[in-house]
């Protein structure tokens, strides 16, 4: 029987059913041929000189339709975002389809890499926790979204959400700041081809940590030079490893709070993990999504990363691919396999923006929350449900009840909500970026796991403040 952890990942099979034809947001993307110069030549001069006027307005509606912003925007709520491929046309789609359904201020997609100045300030955005600089170039105010919701008179109730994806947007009240729009779970994907020539059961996956080294040296002996790789190292390797040992993040101590990532099992981890990367069986490539490509590609036989990359491994079939939960110390007392902290990006509402566009945003909102939208948005990217309507839309479409039963259980036990999670605290994006570069001093072996450990905590506690109540 699979554990709990795993059985969300069964959700994201539902990802290869074809949405049909959506126009994909794409850099350097041609006109429609219907606007392409067809001028017949009636004197050399004369068609050049109206070829040279079609391409220079050819150019500004590219720009155009892809949210390029210079001097001026289009009118309506500008939607600024990150996605690529399949989850890029799949909000293409549901926006078109919002404003098509609902007539006045349209929403207006913008892509990050069509922006020539992030300072121009979007409605709303759809980023993770570290991304602010990358997005706006500052660090801007956000209006919770409870607030934007209360104030155009829109139904929202926090309860209405699963609790384990609620755990990621809600505050120390349980308020909602933000729409869980893009929310995944850790897991190890494997190359089930190179376990079989490596002479491993590619249906048995490694459950443990120490399992998971095993594996790597077959994989390295049968001539694999990148057995494992890993994704979003600090999510994966330093919150989710104290959340499935129960252990915290940070510590309440005599009225003052700290952070606490340089216990005995951080420290235990993070020098196992280097003593592989001396050992070639581990390959580090980045602090974001970079290792995806390499297992996707195939170079690397085993990667930890988000559950939403099963959508696009499943579309490219390059070869036979499993999943399984992630890796855990069974050796700890008090470890809990199954508790793992959902992230991704999330929508947010940046201030300073009129009343009359919030309510236009609100509204926004209640359409991505609608169950026949969640529905096509999570088939799409394999992205986890937010709402319990949302699991009913889908076994209303003939989706294999069982298992969608089984989804929802997993996100609404309260039981695997962890109390790990830092909501008390402004700074924690600051906090990621010092835990990833003294995690890549220990990677370049420029420090040893507790001194770097030790270092993240002392420089983190700095950077941390209490969050307003």
């Amino acid at each position: 029987m699979l554990r709990k952890i795993s059985i969300a990942v069964l959700l994201v099979v539902f990802a290869t059913t074809s949405l049909g034809t959506v126009a994909k947001e794409k850099k350097g993307e041609s006109t429609p041929a219907s606007s392409k110069s067809t001028t017949k030549s009636d004197g050399k001069n004369k068609a050049k000189t109206k070829t040279k006027t079609k391409t220079k307005t050819n150019a500004k509606a590219n720009d155009s339709a892809k949210g390029k912003v210079a001097q001026s925007t289009p009118p309506g709520i500008l939607f600024r975002h990150a996605l690529s491929g399949e989850s890029a046309a799949t909000l293409v789609g549901l926006v078109t389809r919002y404003n098509e359904e609902n007539k006045g201020v349209p929403i207006v997609l913008q892509h990050i890499s069509m922006t020539d100045n992030l300072r121009f300030l979007p409605h709303i955005a759809l980023l993770e926790q570290n991304e602010s600089s990358k997005f706006f170039d500052t660090l801007p105010r956000m209006v919770p979204l409870f607030k934007v919701m209360a104030d155009a008179s829109e139904k929202f109730d926090a309860t209405s959400f699963y609790p384990v994806i609620a755990d990621v947007v809600d505050d120390s009240k349980g308020k909602i700041q933000a729409l869980p729009l893009a929310q995944s779970i850790p897991v190890l994907f494997y190359n089930k081809d190179a376990l079989r020539k490596a002479g491993a059961d590619p249906d048995t996956p490694p459950k443990t940590w120490l399992d998971l080294q095993v594996m790597a040296g077959k994989l390295y002996d049968a001539g694999y030079t990148c057995p494992y790789a890993s994704s979003n190292t600090q999510w994966v390797h330093i919150e989710n490893l104290a959340t499935q040992q129960n252990a915290p993040l940070i510590n309440s101590e005599r009225g003052k709070s700290k952070l606490a990532v340089n216990g005995l099992i951080e420290v235990k981890h993070i020098a196992l993990l280097s003593s592989w990367y001396k050992s070639r069986y581990f390959h580090y490539f980045g602090r974001g999504r970079e290792a995806d490509e390499k297992f996707v590609s195939g170079e690397c036989s085993m990667l930890t990363s988000d559950s939403a990359l099963y959508a696009q491994l499943s579309r490219d079939k390059k070869f036979n691919v499993g999943v399984a939960a992630l890796p855990y110390y069974d050796d700890v007392y008090g470890a809990t396999p199954g508790r793992v902290l959902p992230d991704g990006a999330v929508l947010r509402v940046v201030a300073g923006k009129k009343p009359a566009e919030y309510k236009r945003v609100a509204n926004f909102v209640s359409f991505l929350l609608r169950s026949d939208v969640q529905k096509e948005w999570v088939k799409a990217t394999g992205y986890l449900p937010m709402t319990p309507d949302a699991v009913d839309a889908l076994v209303a479409e003939g989706v294999e009840p069982e298992v969608l039963r089984k989804v929802s259980a997993s996100l609404a036990n309260k039981t695997l909500v962890s109390a790990a999670r830092p909501k008390m605290f402004l700074g924690m994006d600051r906090f990621h970026a010092i835990l990833g570069e003294e995690l890549e001093a220990v990677w370049a072996d420029k420090k040893p796991a507790k001194e770097a450990l030790d270092n993240a905590v002392i420089r983190g506690n700095a950077v941390l403040r209490p969050a307003p109540k």
